[in-house]
């Protein structure tokens, strides 16, 4: 890692008025504690409401050098992310989700793992703090993708990442949904990036609540991923 990390740093946001204005100035305060060079973006993904509207004004007024990218529908986590990605203009971007379950400030510990023959600095739960039947599912859920798709790392789901941006620029990504993580690891392997892995806290959601872990969303996620799996792993496109 250079003397001054280069780093785009951005959250996914849908209806998180209650975490993002505190996750933004705790970025700010980190990225400019550890010097580095940074933009800083927020993209929302359809949020609707006055206290969304509220927010994202007063966290303009405040960090003006903040990007705030608007979707006018939902297009899903994927699609969020893919936005965030296309955003992006230094070296490495980092990104978590807008409700506050990591703490932004253990960046550092994924920039320290960040070197020149290193491509993704992947975060993993220590702990998972959340509801029994969200840890049973995301258990569930992480061993059916490890052995679908030979993922080696310890939690794909772990949305607490540093990935450097020439390895997200040479492969494609499509999907809308949650499951872009798992498309995004996998394309990350076969293309042959360097994974290293860092340990991360994990806390209950402070506010709101999760949009993946709903039955329909779940059925919709688990369709779409053996559709994945029948094309990349048993066709081999």
């Amino acid at each position: 890692m250079s003397e001054r990390p280069s780093v785009s740093i951005f959250f996914p946001y849908y209806n998180d008025w209650g975490t993002m204005g505190s996750m933004v100035l705790l970025a700010v305060r980190t990225a400019e504690r550890l010097g580095l060079d940074y933009d800083l973006s927020i993209v929302d993904d359809g949020s609707r409401g006055p206290q969304n509207e509220a927010v994202l004004a007063e966290i303009g007024a405040r960090f003006p050098g903040v990007r705030i990218v608007r979707h006018a529908v939902n297009r899903g986590y994927g699609g969020a992310l893919r936005s965030g990605f296309a955003a992006a203009t230094r070296e490495w971007i980092f990104y978590t989700d807008g409700d506050a379950q990591y703490d932004v400030r253990e960046l550092e510990a994924l920039l320290e793992r960040a070197g020149p023959d290193v491509d993704i600095v992947q975060g993993y739960k220590i702990v998972r703090h959340d509801p029994l039947h969200r840890i049973v599912i995301g258990r569930l859920y992480h061993y059916v993708v490890k052995i679908a798709f030979g993922l080696g790392v310890r939690d794909t789901d772990c949305d607490f990442r540093l990935i450097r941006r020439a390895a997200l620029e040479r492969i494609d990504l499509v999907s809308d949904t949650g499951m872009i993580c798992v498309e995004m690891m996998y394309k990350f392997r076969r293309a042959g990036w360097r994974f290293v892995e860092a340990p991360v806290h994990h806390f209950q959601r402070a506010h709101g609540k999760s949009q993946f872990f709903n039955f329909p969303r779940l059925f919709r996620t688990f369709a779409a991923l053996a559709r994945f799996w029948a094309t990349h792993v048993l066709l081999g496109r």
